[in-house]
């Protein structure tokens, strides 16, 4: 029998069973899924780029 691996909850820090029964994964709750989703709809978690766009400089006319 194979042991389920344990991972670290991204919201709250407590362990969970990485299991195919858990429908959270990798969070322990459906609360702490939506306490992180939540962050990312108010921009508080963001994915980093090398440069900012710049959307001044485009003309919509010109890229036609």
């Amino acid at each position: 029998m194979t042991t389920a691996r344990i991972v670290i909850c991204p919201t709250c820090n407590q362990g969970v069973k990485w299991t195919a029964t858990n429908t959270n994964r990798p969070f322990c709750s459906e609360r702490c899924k939506l306490i992180d989703l939540g962050s990312w709809a108010a921009e508080d978690h963001r994915i980093p780029t090398a440069t900012a766009p710049d959307f001044e400089d485009s003309d919509p006319e010109r890229d036609l």
